[in-house]
């Protein structure tokens, strides 16, 4: 039978997300967003635990807590507060208090502290999500829970903050910005929320708002109807009818012209839209996640991206860590891109040698996790049987300078001095290639030097290499097939 819990707070929001995540969790939850209120809903129905916010409009916590053990003293009653004073954990806790709680809430937290107030085993909330969309792989101990076989949570500090606002923000129908440097798995992280989200089972549509022309990004985003402009030869669904009931993840979303961005924030505020040449208005319930390289903040301050649509986007924003901030995760992440790479290529392969893994650790990995998985996809195709051993790794990695365990900082904050420093040192040793392959690889070294100085913007880089960008992902994707 599923446990009973009231959960009092007069922060709505914090209502909705706690109460959605404890019930995705096996619990059955009620919320009153007064200390009047709480007590109303107390005495109408039984409980087994109640959670209230320490800091209510109308009482506080100590009010409810003596209100609730006069009624029930079986109860248990657990205080959240914002207020990290060790005076108020004591006295709440002398009063009956089964614990107490800090905010920001954290969802392992607050399992744990359940658990422990029912004296029941602790939870694998990572297992016990709906239809199974997280499922717990353990291999030496670790649990590494994994979304649509593509989001691994692994033990790096920042990887596992990462996933707990994942986890906290996923049920809401919060708008999300993602910002991180290319190839940090934006769209995978999209797609988890999505996952998690009541959403789930409704379309996930993503568009790359780089790769779009002027002309054609209305169409894409909106539709359009026959004849609404030359090759315009039938109707066409754009993005937003196609997500509809479900969640839009718009990529490089900074690269919309200032036109589309009037046109999007006003589908946003009335929840419709009109096809490109047409009449119709079209209702939509689309949840929207945007992801961006560059500070949407700064871009609007600079007059390049629209304030108002910013703020509509930015009601929660989470940061992906660059790999090079992870690499307690690097063991764990090779060994998921070689599963997957044995599965597709039908590889029999043990695993790495130890320099491998200790190369993969002390490299910078400027492309991050795409990066990654692309150099052990190259390396499981080329090894037939055994371990992985360095000779099937790229000479960029081969010949990082093992001795140091950290990278480089990032482009972008080094001093000037430093930058021509490293933009005049003698190039790495290699082996001897054609005439066709160094110019490749030169080519290569020219266009992510430039994407790291742009902190990976590819519409800046194409500008400065003086290429469009359809030229920069077609060659950038070329590279990614070579190196495959």
């Amino acid at each position: 039978m599923k446990k009973k819990i009231l959960i009092i707070d007069d922060d709505l929001d914090m209502c909705l997300v706690l109460s959605k995540f404890l019930v995705r969790n096996g619990y059955d939850v009620e919320t009153a967003n007064s200390g009047a209120k709480g007590i109303i809903k107390f005495k109408e129905d039984n409980f087994d635990i109640v959670i209230c916010d320490f800091r209510l409009g109308d009482k506080d916590g100590k009010d409810i807590l003596k209100e609730i053990k006069a009624i029930s003293p079986e109860t248990i009653v657990l205080i959240i507060t914002g207020y990290s004073d060790i005076k108020i954990a004591v006295d709440v806790i002398k009063m009956g208090a089964f614990d107490y709680i800090t905010k920001p809430l954290i969802p392992d937290e607050v399992l744990n502290v359940l658990s422990a107030a029912l004296n029941t085993p602790e939870q694998d909330h990572f297992g016990s999500q709906p239809g199974g969309k997280i499922a717990a792989d353990k291999q030496s101990g670790n649990k590494k829970p994994m979304v649509n076989g593509e989001f691994l949570v692994g033990e790096a500090g920042a990887t596992k903050d990462l996933y707990k606002q994942i986890e906290i923000v996923a049920p809401t129908n919060y708008s999300i910005i993602l910002y991180g440097e290319s190839g940090t798995g934006k769209e995978v992280i999209a797609k988890t929320i999505h996952g998690l989200s009541d959403r789930a089972d409704k379309p996930f549509i993503a568009m790359d708002c780089g790769t779009l022309s002027k002309e054609l990004s209305g169409s894409e985003l909106f539709g359009h109807v026959k004849g609404a402009f030359t090759g315009a030869l039938t109707d066409k669904e754009g993005h937003f009818e196609l997500a509809n009931g479900g969640t839009l993840f718009l990529d490089e979303v900074a690269n919309l012209t200032y036109e589309i961005q009037a046109s999007l924030l006003r589908v946003i505020q009335e929840r419709k839209f009109k096809r490109v040449g047409g009449n119709k208005e079209m209702p939509v319930d689309v949840r929207i996640i945007v992801a961006s390289n560059e500070n949407l903040q700064e871009a609007y301050r600079k007059g390049k991206f629209r304030e108002d649509l910013y703020h509509r986007f930015n009601e929660f924003s989470i940061n992906l860590p660059p790999l090079r901030d992870r690499k307690k995760d690097i063991p764990l992440f090779a060994d998921f891109f070689l599963q997957k790479a044995k599965s597709e290529l039908n590889r029999d392969i043990e695993g790495f040698e130890d320099d491998v893994m200790q190369m993969f650790i002390h490299y910078s990995w400027p492309g991050n996790l795409r990066e990654f998985r692309n150099v052990v996809r190259r390396s499981v195709l080329l090894t037939q049987s055994g371990k992985v051993n360095a000779r099937t790794l790229p000479w960029e990695i081969t010949n990082t300078d093992s001795s140091s365990t950290s990278a480089p900082p990032a482009f972008a904050h080094r001093h000037d001095d430093e930058m021509h420093a490293h933009a005049n040192a003698a190039p790495p040793p290699r082996a001897v290639y054609d005439l066709k392959d160094a110019a490749s690889k030169a080519e290569y070294e020219a266009i992510m030097n430039v994407l790291k100085q742009v902190n990976f913007n590819k519409t800046k880089a194409a500008e400065i290499l003086k290429i469009d960008r359809k030229t920069l992902y077609n060659k950038i994707k070329g590279f990614e097939e070579i190196n495959s």
